[in-house]
């Protein structure tokens, strides 16, 4: 487990809180993929997810046309709809502008 390596701010973060269902088929290999695509994706940085009852995952940006254009990759958008479909009981996405950051490294 790493912690996301971001720029020096401001930069965007996208922190997307969920319950899960009790379905599990096809969640796994879709997870993995779309934190392939995103990285792919212009504007990415990095991301940071941890689940236990709660599931939450944050994904850095450098900025909001960059979120836009991920929200509306078509794939990532098929994999939206099985989430609210299939897999997610509730979530909630929140958009932040990070302007500071700072941390320990040992």
């Amino acid at each position: 487990m790493t912690i996301a390596n971001t720029p020096e701010p401001p930069y965007y973060a996208v922190i997307f809180t969920s319950v899960r269902t009790f379905e599990k088929e096809g969640y796994e290999d879709t997870a993995e993929r779309m934190v392939k695509l995103a990285a792919q994706q212009d504007g990415y940085l990095g991301h940071e997810s941890a689940r236990e009852g709660l599931g939450i995952t944050v994904s850095y940006w450098t900025s909001l046309d960059a979120i836009r254009a991920w929200k509306m990759n078509t794939e990532h958008l098929l994999a939206q709809k099985h989430g609210r479909d299939r897999w997610y009981q509730s979530y909630k996405t929140r958009i932040c502008k990070v302007e500071r950051d700072y941390g320990f490294d040992m």
